[in-house]
């Protein structure tokens, strides 16, 4: 049995007479979200239309479950691939339940007439959607968020093998961002689907994807497991960023670091010192941090946001090296935080760095920075 729902082999991608991408291989097995990523006009889009068929492929071919798509016709097509592209469909005067109907085509006759089995497949769409309230309601009266679920909820009904759809997310916000990819994800695992997409929002694409596909300008730049792929040096390369940086750690992007000296010591520990630090990013206020184990959550956006920072290994204790370095340090800042309000064993150190700060040192319990 073919293992590959959709496979490529040397695709040419493009418009006109001139491919943008060429060489494109992908596959995508039964079970798995395999995720495009990469800058605004890189060609994700692109290469989803030209493998569903919406634009002229200029090169190579595509397999859907072991057949050339060139050979297959469009209704064939339709019984084991489904789309959900951005473009937003606006029908008129058809409820979410007949618009989730529209999806059951590749099976009904010319009328377009719903069995009964048909009808099964429509409610069962919308259950695994989550649904069933909005059946009656007129597609162009709900929002946005409401509108994707019914669309996936077209896209189940036809009962594909694959599933492909070009920035699912789009227009939602973060709560229904969450809704859509955990009902994808729950099809995936129950359903054995194989998914291919696209997505903008890196820390969604790290936690929801079983491959990573980077698409750059003219090329596929790199495919990998999503721990592969979620580096700081090749996610900086990928978007070309030069102010900021992305945290692979905490899957999330940090502006870049205030420049000068560092006017405030800050010392924090297990996610306490993050407020702090993103509160001094945002006034503009140069700072170092320390002393920071090398695994506390802390360390990547301390990495990332302060002029300094002072570490130690992981389950270590605070050494006296790495005290008087952070000791030399902040005596030459301004300020001392201190946003830890219990030290054990292995930052015993740190507390005798708020003491040695004296009257320059400020305490604050649970992040509380709203006096900095």
């Amino acid at each position: 049995m073919e293992k590959n729902r959709i496979l490529t082999e040397n695709l040419a991608v493009g418009y006109g007479k001139t491919p943008l991408i060429r060489e494109i291989s992908l596959r995508v097995r039964p079970g798995e979200i395999v995720t495009l990523i990469g800058p605004n006009g890189a060609g994700k889009s692109t290469i989803l239309k030209s493998i569903i068929g919406q634009l002229e492929r200029m090169g190579g071919t595509v397999r859907l479950v072991g057949k050339d798509m060139a050979g297959m016709k469009e209704r064939e097509i339709a019984r084991h691939l489904s789309v959900m592209m951005t473009e937003r469909i606006r029908p008129e005067l058809m409820t979410c339940k007949e618009v989730v109907s529209m999806g059951r085509y590749p099976y009904t006759g010319p009328l377009g007439v719903l069995g009964r089995e048909d009808r099964e497949r429509v409610e069962e769409a919308l259950s695994l959607v989550r649904a069933e309230e909005l059946a009656d309601c007129d597609f162009g009266c709900i929002s946005d968020g409401q509108r994707q679920r019914i669309l996936l909820a077209r896209a189940i009904c036809q009962e594909p093998e694959v599933l492909v759809l070009d920035e699912p997310t789009s227009f939602l916000d973060i709560r229904h961002k969450l809704e859509l990819l955990e009902i994808l994800k729950e099809l995936v695992r129950k359903k054995g689907l194989a998914v291919l997409m696209s997505l903008h929002e890196l820390d969604l694409a790290q936690k929801v994807s079983d491959y990573m596909v980077c698409v750059k300008g003219d090329r596929i730049a790199a495919c990998g497991l999503p721990e592969e792929i979620f580096t700081t040096d090749r996610i900086r390369t990928l978007f070309d960023i030069t102010r900021g940086t992305y945290c692979p750690r905490l899957g999330c992007v940090e502006l870049a670091a205030p420049e000068g000296q560092p006017q405030v010591f800050v010392i924090g520990g297990n996610g306490s010192g993050i407020p702090v630090y993103r509160r001094l990013q945002k006034q503009g206020i140069p700072f170092a941090a320390g002393v920071l184990h090398e695994n506390d959550i802390d360390c990547p956006v301390a990495s990332a946001l302060s002029a300094h920072v002072i570490t130690e290994r992981p389950f270590e204790p605070v050494s006296e090296t790495q005290f008087r370095r952070a000791a030399a340090l902040m005596a030459d800042c301004r300020e001392v935080v201190c946003c830890i309000g219990t030290f054990g064993p292995m930052n015993e150190k740190n507390r005798e760095l708020a003491k040695l700060g004296g009257r320059k040192t400020v305490f604050l319990s649970d992040g509380d920075c709203a006096g900095i």
